[in-house]
């Protein structure tokens, strides 16, 4: 078994939780996520990222706007909708409950 298969799984899972949660406080445009996920050592590189938001704003948990920059073209701003938040907070709980038990078995704090 490769075991850097199994750590990219890992973070695959958690993935869309930690971008909807970078979103919960401002609206932010891609590099803006992934610097915060590279901040977090969150090893995400731009093919990953694009997909997955578009995804999100398919199934109605983000949406986008455009906005002008001063240093380059415009840039797509992803925000939460309404239903975003409710998933986000309803992925707070099961995180809650995940790392709990995770921490049980694994003896860890």
């Amino acid at each position: 078994m490769n075991i850097e298969n199994t750590k990219a799984q890992m973070r695959k899972g958690v993935l869309e939780y930690c971008i909807l949660s970078i979103l919960n406080d401002k609206d932010k445009y891609a590099s803006e996520i992934l610097g915060a996920l590279k901040d977090a050592k969150m090893l995400v590189v731009e093919g990953t990222i694009y997909p997955l938001l578009t995804r999100l704003k398919n199934a109605g948990l983000l949406n986008y706007r455009w906005e002008e920059s001063t240093s380059g073209p415009p840039r797509k701003y992803y925000a939460l909708t309404e239903t975003g938040r409710l998933f986000l907070n309803e992925l707070n709980g099961t995180w809650d409950e995940l790392r709990n038990a995770v921490n049980l078995v694994t003896n860890t704090k």
